[in-house]
């Protein structure tokens, strides 16, 4: 069991616990499943509706990247008219919302997820850009993906380490 910063409720702990049969060595794929279909059912019912809306954004975002062109998906997604600047907590549910949907698309990948953040944000009226970029230093050519607002990244984790190509805006 992981050292946890404060103490967690004995109810929480319930459910964390292990069965006191023998395991394989690598957690199957089905277990982690399991784990996250109790955390989602332990949700409110807003968060519940607001990461359904998540997955379904990220599951389309995804078939198109699949079926079309990044631009054609770009310009689908950047339609919508933004004028404003989101809250720290409209940020930080975007990206809990999308990170948490990802998990359930397949090879749903950065780029993937800036764009369904990119379009969460523009559904309300918040301004964003997905800045592309390259690793430094490898001899492969590695790209990632961000979602910036207001320059606070959004998804994607730190730039460090990587070389800024291009930002494609909310319009």
């Amino acid at each position: 069991m992981r050292h946890l910063s404060k103490p967690v409720p004995q109810k929480t702990m319930a459910l964390r616990q292990e069965p006191a049969t023998e395991r394989s060595p690598k957690p199957t794929r089905r277990r982690g499943n399991r784990r996250g279909l109790v955390r989602i059912f332990s949700l409110s019912g807003s968060d519940m509706i607001f990461l359904a809306r998540c997955l379904l954004v990220v599951a389309a975002v995804r078939l198109g990247l699949t079926l079309l062109s990044y631009n054609r998906v770009r310009s689908l997604v950047t339609r919508l008219d933004t004028r404003q600047c989101a809250s720290m907590g409209e940020l930080r549910r975007v990206a809990w919302g999308v990170a948490a949907a990802a998990r359930f698309v397949p090879y749903a990948t950065c780029l993937t997820q800036a764009l369904s953040g990119q379009y969460i944000l523009a559904r309300q009226g918040n301004e964003s850009t997905i800045r592309i970029g390259i690793e430094r230093g490898t001899g492969e050519l590695r790209a990632h993906a961000w979602l910036v607002s207001d320059n606070h990244i959004v998804l994607g984790g730190s730039i460090d380490g990587f070389a800024h190509l291009v930002d494609h805006g909310s319009r």
